[in-house]
């Protein structure tokens, strides 16, 4: 049975190692919001590094997930000291449990917040794509989908909530075949 994977994309205002006050806020809040999504029903597995440090992105060991990797706009830093981005990747049963762990709680709480902690951009923040049970997605996966979905807008191959597609590749409301109706948000910009 295939499994969604959802790859998010934020350009932090500070760096991780040195944060503005609201930056150490978001960090400080992410920390119950990874815990309550990590059980919520439907989610499978995410990312973590393999030596368990948070603080590091570039060069951490990161197992089956692959090298970290982002996308070519990301312009700032890529040290520890440096780095002013999060990011996640993780694994669902589909696309219903995802939406409900993202926009209700605490992470929803955390969304209506996001531009205090975050950058602007004219750039999607989260892709999805369907991957074939057993396959583990890596960074490069999510990093190119999210590239993609930007450069040409939700497809089979990489979409955001507004604009989904089930396994077959046929649009989808709440996992039910349509003609392009959508489920979420109605902007692709939604972290």
């Amino acid at each position: 049975m295939p499994r969604l994977a959802l790859y998010t994309f934020g350009v932090l205002k500070s760096p991780l190692a040195e944060p503005a006050p609201l930056t150490r806020e978001f960090y400080d809040v992410g920390e119950a919001v990874y815990r309550k999504i990590g059980r919520h029903p439907g989610h499978l597995a995410h990312a973590e590094a393999a030596d368990g440090d948070r603080g590091t992105l570039f060069g951490a060991d990161w197992g089956a997930w692959g090298e970290f990797a982002v996308p070519t706009w990301y312009g700032k830093g890529r040290t520890r000291k440096t780095t002013a981005l999060a990011a996640t990747l993780s694994l669902w049963t589909g696309l219903r449990p995802a939406f409900d762990a993202v926009y209700t709680g605490v992470h929803r709480d955390a969304l209506n917040r996001r531009y205090d902690w975050f950058e602007r951009t004219e750039h999607p923040n989260h892709v999805f794509w369907w991957v074939p049970d057993g396959v583990t997605p890596t960074w490069r996966d999510g990093v190119s989908r999210l590239e993609h979905l930007h450069g040409h807008g939700s497809a089979p191959y990489a979409f955001a909530f507004h604009h989904p597609f089930a396994p077959d590749g046929t649009p989808t409301r709440n996992g039910t075949p349509t003609r392009n109706e959508d489920i979420g948000p109605k902007s692709d910009q939604v972290p």
